[in-house]
């Protein structure tokens, strides 16, 4: 087995790399997080230096690791603007593709997809949201809430259910998704304030009032939407523990640095030996968390996804995160606590809850082991 990394995913690593280091500036950090507000103009910078290729996954991925790893909050800010858009590329009609995938795939749009609602948490089964089908449109109504670009998509995935489900046991069946344009009358977002961390992101509650949605934005055939879905998280979960990957690495940077410039140190043998444990313990679980991370995408880059790995690359690589970020508080003490490190440990909390909460991915690496006697 390689272990190298092609020359194509170093060259976007390097080219994520500094342009992190030029454009995420502690100042804009600062102020994206203190006032909750979306870094639109580094979003547009990045467009048009084409931070993200989307024409190679890799590269993707290992720009997601290097952007988040010098600042979460403006890492998946720059790189979130298209989330949702897979959807569109599998399942989506050829006139769905020209007039909405598209122009966010060139930089001129920006999506989001609408899948949580209020209480209904990690369970995608339970939605609500009602679309019914009159003449040559759909009418939605319900509600959505924690979704990211909120106030800022063009427009929307949106799962809601378009007929009721055969029985309890059969509450997936039913549901379908649409492109819903934040345009349309009757649909209104409220941003949602005090988030815990992930600040410079944007974040809403979507309210759906007789939405009228054309027949031709269903995506794919009605009352697939849950499998499209589910194929959607099986893609978006190796992209979140790129995240995951990138904290820790940033957070395992910060614990580097202290050490080395703290150099009262060296007359306090057993914090000293405590610094360095820390140091290997952190590189260590990033180094698994990253090999994970790497089979999951090479199964699913090579169209067999496995979902299995892809579900222990995720919830490995989001506790990894706050672990590192934990640790590196721990450590660093005062110091950490009033620097960038405080923000980096908040952020790292939603990766243990978006796409999948940790519970919820070692659920399903245990029912499908299970069902599969074992086999990965």
């Amino acid at each position: 087995m390689d272990f190298d990394e092609m020359d194509d995913m170093k060259e976007a690593r390097e080219r994520a790399r500094t342009f992190a280091e030029k454009y995420f500036t502690e100042e804009l950090a600062e102020s994206a997080d203190r006032d909750e507000k979306f870094p639109m103009d580094l979003v547009e910078i990045s467009r048009k230096e084409k931070i993200l290729d989307f024409s190679n996954p890799w590269k993707i991925l290992v720009s997601i690791e290097e952007l988040c790893r010098r600042d979460p909050g403006l890492g998946i800010s720059v790189t979130i603007t298209a989330f949702g858009s897979e959807n569109l590329m599998l399942f989506g009609s050829d006139y769905l593709k020209e007039h909405y995938m598209n122009s966010v795939l060139e930089g001129k749009k920006t999506m989001g997809l609408g899948v949580t609602e209020a209480g209904g948490g990690s369970d995608v089964s339970s939605v609500r949201t009602e679309a019914k089908k009159e003449g040559d449109h759909y009418v939605l109504n319900g509600g959505k809430m924690f979704i990211s670009n909120g106030q800022i998509a063009d427009f929307f995935v949106v799962l809601a259910r378009t007929s009721p489900p055969p029985s309890p046991e059969k509450r997936h069946r039913g549901l379908s998704t649409f492109v819903v344009e934040s345009s349309a009358p009757g649909f209104t977002a409220n941003k949602l304030h005090g988030k815990l961390g992930v600040r410079a992101t944007n974040t809403a509650e979507l309210i759906f009032d007789n939405v009228k949605v054309p027949e031709q934005n269903l995506i794919g055939e009605e009352g697939k939407g849950f499998y499209y879905i589910m194929t959607f998280f099986n893609i978006s979960r190796i992209y979140v523990a790129a995240q995951g990957l990138g904290i820790a690495q940033g957070a395992l940077d910060r614990m580097m640095e202290f050490a080395k410039n703290s150099t009262n140190l060296a007359n306090e043998g057993d914090l000293k030996e405590e610094i360095h444990f820390a140091i290997a313990e952190v590189a260590t679980r990033i180094e698994a968390a990253r090999n994970i991370t790497y089979k999951a995408a090479s199964y699913l880059f090579n169209f067999n996804p496995n979902p299995v790995v892809t579900s222990m690359a995720k919830y490995y690589a989001a506790e990894t995160a706050v672990f590192a970020a934990k640790k590196a508080l721990e450590i660093t003490g005062l110091t950490g606590i009033t620097s960038k490190l405080e923000r980096v440990y908040r952020d790292s909390k939603i990766l243990e809850i978006w796409e999948g909460t940790s519970e919820v991915e070692k659920l399903i690496i245990s029912r499908m082991m299970t069902k599969n006697q074992g086999g990965n």
